[in-house]
This record gives structure tokens, sequence and C-alpha cells, in this order.
């Protein structure tokens, strides 16, 4: 958790209070809409949409987590008509990022995986495997954030940066074939979603 230095003035306090707000209804509304356009969508896709909504579900929970926290790090009080904003003394607990990213990352490159109908022998070895590199990669990203050392935090994000350089590396080079397989109207789509 992450001790909050100094105080906020209340336009920065609520900035940041309204952006959560806003990642609540965004994500929650997303999730909303993609489970119900599972009907609509071709049963060979349904899986990576199933996924996409388990995502934005993920997300909102983190983000009234993130939300929570926020608030309870700060003491909001009228002062002579005028809102004044201190630390409660109550950590900010950044550490919901991380779980978030355990959980979404590899998910969405999952998602991505299936949308590119390989065959399910491929789909499975390459979903594994840049899951678990994806969920290394994030694992690795958190002692480093945590560190108030720069040469220790520098160490952390070299070593996050291994399984990140696996998975652009597999995303660019190994499914340049995949993408290329792709029906017409989706190469473009799928071909930037690597990038």
């Amino acid at each position: 958790m992450a001790p909050l230095t100094g105080d906020f003035s209340y336009g920065e306090w609520n900035a940041v209070y309204n952006a959560l707000s806003f990642g609540i209804a965004a994500m929650g509304s997303a999730t909303v809409f993609f489970w119900l356009q599972l009907g609509n969508v071709t049963k060979s896709y349904r899986t990576a949409l199933t996924i996409t909504g388990i995502v934005t579900w993920i997300a909102t929970y983190h983000y009234f987590r993130i939300f929570n926290s926020w608030v309870e790090a700060f003491e909001v009080n009228e002062v002579g008509g005028a809102y004044s904003v201190k630390v409660s003394g109550t950590p900010f607990n950044d550490a919901y990022r991380y779980v978030d990213w355990l959980l979404t990352v590899p998910l969405l490159l999952i998602e991505l995986i299936l949308v590119m109908k390989l065959p399910a022998g491929e789909t499975a070895a390459l979903s594994t495997k840049l899951g678990v590199a994806s969920a290394v990669m994030v694992a690795l990203g958190y002692p480093g954030e945590i560190q108030e050392n720069l040469a220790v935090r520098w160490f952390w994000w070299a070593l996050a940066m291994i399984p990140f350089f696996y998975v652009v590396y597999s995303l660019l080079s190994g499914l340049g074939e995949a993408t290329a397989r792709q029906p017409e109207s989706v190469v473009g789509l799928v071909s930037a979603a690597r990038y």
C-alpha cells in the first residue's frame, strides 16, 4: 500500500474521484452490454466475448475497491465555504491495479488467441504460454512498484521486461501466419489487435 505524501487540493481529489466513478460506470455497463450481445455473435466468438465481459467485470470490481480506498485515504471537510482535503492516515491500496492486471492481462491475451481460430492444440498451448508469461510479467512488476530504492525498481522492471518481450515477440511474429488466414473482413482488425 502506498503512503500518500502531502495533501491534495479538492480539485485534484475530486478529479480522481470522478475518474474512478466514470471507470466504474464504463466498465460495469460494458460488462452488461457484452453479455447481452452473446446471442448476437457467431458461436465461434462467444467464448471470446464472454471473456471480454469477465475482464470488464473484474475491472468494475477493482475500480470499486480502488474508489473505496481513495475515499478512505482522505478526509474532506468544508472550511469557510470551501472544501479542504487532508490525508486521513488510512493507506491508499494501489495493489488493486496489479491484482486486476494479474487476472485481466492473461485473459485478454487468451481472448485474442481464441479469435484467431487456430487449431485446438495450438490454441491451448499458446494460451497457456502467453497467459503464464503475462502473469509472471505483472507479478514481477509489483515488487518494483513498492520499492523506494530506484536501483531496486529498475531491477524488477528489467525482470518484468523478459516475459513482456516474449509476449510481444509471440504476438508480432508467432501469430503473423494465423492473422493471414483470417477472413478478409477481419484481417485488419486482428492485425491491429496484435499491436
